[in-house]
């Protein structure tokens, strides 16, 4: 499977935002667990009685990357990859519903089916493998991009010859909801998951205040600003977390337009997606990167009632935001302006 790799600068900035916190009742002590899963580095941070917790939360995330892993021979999806059709568990056949359902509301601007297009860029490769495919090549993979084309009766699922599926785009956010639930069901009031940069918080921090969440400036090394945020996900896409420079020095990133075969290119540099179910933030975040950031503004206006709050960084240096973000969110970089979206 692959997955969006965020900087560690955010995950730092939260380690210091809750230094110094004290247990928020008799018993209680922070728990916490760093672990490799899903491609990535994962830090648990809860405050529990429980001293097993973070490790349960491991094997949370160990077990759905077996599950969902693309490049696992043994996962269910690589099998449904591999013969076309496969019995699904209960679990991976119901998160494969909810993408379908967020790639047919997007428009198919997510589509679980492009991985064959971001497969032959080399973005599942080494960095040395990263090239430009022929113009032939990528219109004959793109013959096979079409999430209508996935079949889901019950837990059965079923390709077409030669598509191939990847819930990368929603993996990571379904896995931090799950251990937010598995959490909220142990009693933990207060918690921070990063899963490899997609930040789950659950409540606030142990002295009541807000978690701070950094994202970094797309364009350079530090950072763009910070959101406080308490009992929300908080999920980033962006052009600078993987790419490649082609020999005429153009720089092509791994986010694919599935219309197009090729980077989506429509005036984003940046997207993160505020809200209280990780699923639908991690799939927006990719979403709302390949649709720009007038469809992203417009789509935000025309689901208001997902909860959902954004901050989009265009390539001319304008942080967009949404007003329940226009007090949340502090700019730490003087190379932008900001801009809230209107909300009607």
């Amino acid at each position: 499977m692959h997955y969006r790799l965020l900087p560690a600068l955010c995950a730092l900035a939260l380690l210091f935002s809750a230094c110094g916190t004290a247990s928020p009742a008799s018993g209680e002590q922070e728990r916490s667990l760093g672990f490799f899963a899903m491609d990535t580095y994962m830090n648990i941070r809860a405050w529990s009685a429980d001293e097993a917790l973070p490790a349960e939360l491991e094997a949370v995330a160990l077990d759905l990357e077996a599950r969902l892993s693309v490049t696992r021979e043994d996962s269910e999806v690589a099998r449904l990859n591999r013969e076309g059709s496969a019995q699904l568990s209960e679990d991976t056949a119901g998160l494969l519903r909810r993408a379908l359902a967020l790639c047919a509301e997007t428009g198919g601007a997510l589509d679980v089916t492009v991985y064959p297009v971001v497969r032959a860029w080399g973005f599942t490769l080494g960095e040395e493998d990263r090239a430009v495919p022929p113009p032939e090549e990528l219109a004959e993979l793109l013959s096979r991009v079409d999430y209508r084309a996935v079949t889901l009766e019950g837990n059965r699922a079923a390709l077409p010859a030669g598509a191939e599926l990847d819930l990368g785009a929603v993996a990571k956010g379904y896995t931090g909801d799950r251990m937010a639930a598995a959490l909220r069901d142990a009693g933990v009031q207060h918690a921070l998951l990063d899963l490899g940069g997609n930040i789950h918080t659950l409540g606030t921090k142990p002295d009541g205040s807000d978690w701070h969440v950094a994202i970094q400036d797309p364009r350079g090394e530090g950072l763009l600003g910070v959101l406080s945020v308490s009992d929300r996900a908080v999920i980033t896409s962006g052009g600078y977390e993987r790419y490649f420079v082609d020999e005429n020095g153009e720089l092509w990133w791994h986010i694919m337009d599935p219309a197009t075969g090729y980077p989506a290119r429509n005036g984003l540099i940046s997207v993160t997606v505020v809200g209280g179910e990780g699923l639908v933030c991690d799939a927006l975040s990719t979403a709302l990167f390949v649709m720009g950031p007038e469809r992203a503004s417009e789509f935000w206006r025309a689901h208001r009632d997902w909860d959902v709050e954004l901050v989009l960084v265009t390539e001319n240096g304008t942080v967009l935001l949404t007003p329940g973000l226009s007090d949340r969110f502090s700019l730490s970089s003087g190379d932008y302006g900001i801009q809230v979206i209107p909300d009607g």
